[in-house]
């Protein structure tokens, strides 16, 4: 095999233009399919409005799907083992892309297109949006060739994924095997984490050239995150571990079939990037109606700070965000401003006795967190997310919870699933569960509901 097919070429691969040129390649297509449709209705004399008037509808229709595919995660980094359901998302997009530029013809009088082109843009931009992406990863298969997979797991399984693989997906080439002593389920995943513990599995999967890893026999996840799925991740080696009957009870949503057998793919990060963006986005459009009313409160709650207990009116404490990075969190004082004279951490507590008398009501209604939309607008934070901690209670809980660093996938928030859910004495290993919930299910109807429920606990003055 040529080295540019070896495992380590793969990482370079992301900034080839082979897969980044389908945001160009999908936006000539479209507008090329727009201009067509209208030749084909009309010929070269267009009705009502002379080209340049038409470019420019193009223009902008093409700029309203190509913002839709992006976030709705069409450009996403694809995995080389299993086929992604590109179909019914191009359709989602494309309609839901219709749909918008349709209404902005509506509110404005200005038609983008022809209003007769619309529907026929649905279906036929789909499919060559679909046939983009599959045009795309046969020249990413001529590329780096096919797949290498390394299968982990007991004997029994590895022969019978063999089998399937040289059945249904005689391309993909089995490059190497780990094979563990035992059948069962706990005992595999303790060979298989002792194996990634000594960094043979890293090995293995350089010295057979593998692109991706097959974990079979059930892996628990514990076994496998952060190490070495992190060290596999930076390699760009894809990692998918078998599902067993037990793991339907987890109701799993995306699937991959690798030679008619469920997997699911391993990621490090629990959110792509372009949904990230597109939750700041939304943090910004929000900022951008909200700041009357954040500035006339935040004025207000200022100056009764500054009446209660003086200055400094803003307190600021550094915190963990995004990535594991610390930064200066904001926010209005409300205690004494001796609360930790030893200097070490001390958690708050329902009823502090550290409270500045009359400034009780701000924590309890949370409007002592305004200042942190600052934090929003310079991007250390977002509106809803996993609220950040302090550096020394962060290092502390890391070695007592397994995955709690995966929270700072995403930016730290005002308010969470955890402050609506929970209490001040829950447990951090539980409220790191309902964190991990809000990442892996988020959604923008997900945070309305969080930002509501927020609402109703602080005119309750029921913060927890």
């Amino acid at each position: 095999m040529s080295e540019k097919r070896a495992v380590h070429a793969l990482p370079g691969f992301r900034s080839l233009p082979g897969f980044r040129w389908l945001y160009l390649i999908d936006a000539a297509t479209l507008f090329g399919l727009m201009v067509t449709l209208t030749i084909a209705r009309f010929g070269f004399s267009w009705p009502s409005y002379p080209f340049s008037h038409y470019a420019v509808g193009f223009i902008i229709a093409t700029s309203i799907h190509m913002a839709f595919y992006y976030f709705g995660g069409m450009y996403e980094y694809e995995l080389r083992l299993g086929t992604p359901p590109w179909i019914p998302r191009a359709v989602l997009m494309t309609l839901l892309a219709s749909t918008s530029h349709a209404s902005v013809s509506f509110f404005t009088g200005r038609y983008l297109m022809p209003r007769g082109n619309m529907i026929i843009l649905v279906v036929a931009g789909s499919i060559l949006i679909v046939v983009n992406r599959y045009a795309a990863r046969r020249v990413r298969l001529k590329h780096t060739g096919h797949p290498r997979v390394l299968l982990a797991g007991s004997a029994t399984d590895i022969e019978r994924v063999k089998q399937h693989l040289h059945e249904a997906e005689p391309d993909i080439q089995v490059a190497g095997e780990i094979e563990t002593m035992s059948s069962g389920v706990e005992q595999v995943a303790g060979e298989i984490k002792t194996v990634c513990g000594s960094h043979n599995i890293l090995n293995e999967t350089k010295r057979v050239q593998a692109t991706d890893i097959l974990l079979l026999s059930g892996s628990p996840l514990e076994s496998l995150y952060p190490e070495p799925l992190d060290s596999l991740a930076k390699s760009s080696v894809g990692v998918y571990r078998s599902i067993n009957p037990p793991d339907t009870l987890l109701g799993l949503r995306r699937t991959y079939q690798i030679g008619g057998m469920p997997f699911i793919a391993l990621r490090l990060k629990a959110l792509p990037i372009c949904r990230l963006r597109f939750k700041r986005l939304l943090d910004m459009i929000y900022l951008l109606i909200l700041s009357p009313a954040i500035i006339l409160v935040a004025a207000i709650a200022a100056i009764w700070v500054w009446i209660h207990a003086g200055k400094p009116v803003i307190y600021r404490q550094k915190r963990i965000g995004q990535g594991g990075q610390e930064f200066i969190m904001t926010k209005f004082r409300t205690m004494t401003t001796d609360a930790e004279p030893s200097g070490q951490a001390v958690l708050a507590s329902r009823n502090d006795p550290r409270v500045v008398k009359g400034l009780n009501w701000l924590r309890r209604t949370r409007i002592d967190e305004l200042p942190q939309m600052w934090d929003v607008f310079r991007g250390r934070m977002s509106i809803v997310g996993p609220r950040p901690e302090r550096p020394e209670l962060v290092n502390q809980l890391a070695q007592r919870i397994d995955g709690y660093n995966r929270r700072h996938d995403v930016p730290p928030g005002i308010t969470g699933l955890a402050q609506i859910q929970g209490h001040y004495q829950t447990d951090a290993a539980y409220k790191l569960g309902h964190d991990l919930q809000y990442i892996v299910n988020w959604s923008p109807v997900l945070d309305w509901e969080i930002i509501v429920k927020s609402l109703i606990v602080m005119t309750r003055g029921d913060a927890r």
